[in-house]
């Protein structure tokens, strides 16, 4: 099977690199540890706030009553030299129809960066990968 080249992916900033593969340690469920605009009550009002990145660049992601099912469009690529996932997604906040997008960087065994709606609220966000996913890399 031949494998095509990588495309390249335009960074915010203008810069543009290509990625030969995608990093499989963001790949899988994270949940969510804080974020700057809102408390660990309302993250985690209807269930654990999550991140999910799945291998084919979607995923979804809830906390609070705003969601994305299976609305997570992401690209994986570097930040300074880190892996990085870039993201834009559309879903529902309380029923109504949200859209956004995203940022997060790899440091340690956390996800860091934000997470915006569009024309609205920005906020930073820390995501931790959940037991199960680590149960099952350790393998």
């Amino acid at each position: 099977m031949v494998t095509p080249p990588p495309l390249p992916v335009l960074l915010l900033g203008g810069e543009i690199m290509a990625m030969s593969k995608p990093n499989l340690s963001i790949i899988g469920r994270w949940l969510i540890e804080s974020m700057t605009l809102w408390d660990r009550e309302f993250i985690d009002a209807e269930v654990r706030g999550f991140f999910e990145f799945g291998p084919r660049n979607t995923g979804s992601f809830q906390f609070g009553y705003v969601q994305g099912e299976v609305e997570i469009d992401y690209r994986i690529v570097e930040r300074e030299g880190k892996p990085s996932v870039e993201f834009s997604w559309s879903g529902q906040d309380e029923m109504d129809p949200a859209q956004g997008r995203g940022w997060l960087v790899l440091e340690g065994d956390e996800l860091k960066g934000m997470f915006c709606f569009h024309h609205g609220d920005e906020s930073g966000i820390v995501l931790k990968r959940a037991p199960e996913a680590q149960k099952r890399r350790k393998r």
